[in-house]
């Protein structure tokens, strides 16, 4: 059974019908701000898409600007050696820089392998001996 009532203006207010109105509204609403997230979406993602393309043209020159820099290294200890020496010279230094770096990045690498949370564990293994009662090595009760 419906229940009518007389609205403001003497009309009949349908409650069915008002909340079959409102889920309407409210379906159309969300799929208008889905719409237009997708809008913002696809903007937002042309502009990152620009901004990456121009960091890698940068760091494309930057490369280039470097091996000009190597030249211009070997031209300038040139004047003072014979070429093939300039040339070697600077080949050496950028090798021991290129092992020094390396044996940097090995050390860090190492510490962070392997990639568990080890105190962590070890924090969850020293709950668990306590709930069993048992003490972990090396702590006393406080």
């Amino acid at each position: 059974m419906v229940r009518r009532e007389a609205g403001p203006n003497g009309q009949s207010v349908n409650i069915g019908g008002l909340v079959s109105e409102v889920t309407s509204d409210l379906s159309q609403l969300v799929r208008d701000e889905v719409q237009l997230a997708k809008a913002e979406l696809k903007e937002k993602g042309k502009e990152a898409g620009v901004g990456a393309g121009l960091f890698g043209g940068a760091g494309t020159l930057a490369l280039y600007g470097l091996g000009v820099l190597i030249a211009a290294a070997i031209l300038g200890l040139a004047t003072a050696l014979p070429a093939w020496l300039s040339a070697l010279i600077v080949a050496v230094v950028l090798f021991a820089i290129a092992a020094v770096a390396a044996l940097l990045g090995k050390r860090h690498v190492s510490r962070a392998t392997p990639p568990v949370p080890q105190r962590a564990v070890d924090g969850v293994h020293e709950d668990l001996e306590a709930l069993k009662g048992h003490q972990p090595e090396g702590k006393g009760i406080a």
